[in-house]
């Protein structure tokens, strides 16, 4: 942990200290933890990461797909960590043993009441700046996908039981049930 001002700051030594079983997120420094996810949440998460993997699978793609816990460098520094729900990486050069040293192309994080602050506004900044290339908010609750691409920069929102477009792939698209 190194320090600024008077505010404690953490690390990526941090999060590995952390007891087994305890997950947590670190964001310009500051440990997030996280709740379990619900059942809802993990059939969500299930049934994207199936989708997208038999699309690569199919289309005999050099993108790799992966679900949390999924440790993603976001910064390449130590003070940003993150595990998306989903992470598709199409540069392969960033992956190691440990995770993705970099922005993935595509994360989708999908909501729970925990994390509804976060995945909405500091890791849309976060992904943003990165160089995420397109972040999905997948909520449960009021069944919608809100789709940020973003070269060019847009947002659109579809509903659960529409097709949603897959912006870094041309031709592929997800319904959500």
């Amino acid at each position: 942990m190194y320090a600024r001002k008077d505010e404690a700051l953490y690390t990526i030594n941090d999060i590995y200290s952390l007891p087994d079983g305890e997950r947590a997120e670190l964001i310009d420094g500051r440990i997030y933890h996280m709740a379990p996810p619900s059942r809802a949440h993990q059939q969500i998460c299930g049934y994207l990461h199936n989708a997208i993997y038999n699309h690569i699978q199919e289309k005999h793609g050099d993108c790799e797909v992966y679900a949390a816990p999924f440790a993603v460098f976001l910064n390449k520094d130590s003070a940003n960590y993150v595990e998306p729900d989903i992470s598709v990486i199409c540069d392969t050069s960033c992956l190691d043993e440990k995770g993705c040293h970099g922005a993935p192309d595509w994360v989708i994080e999908i909501i729970s009441p925990s994390s509804r602050s976060m995945d909405y506004m500091k890791k849309l900044f976060k992904y943003r700046t990165a160089g995420v290339r397109e972040y999905w908010i997948v909520d449960p609750t009021t069944k919608q996908v809100l789709v940020y691409r973003m070269e060019p920069e847009t947002m659109e929102q579809y509903f659960f039981g529409e097709q949603v477009p897959v912006g870094i792939w041309e031709g592929f698209s997800i319904k959500i049930q």
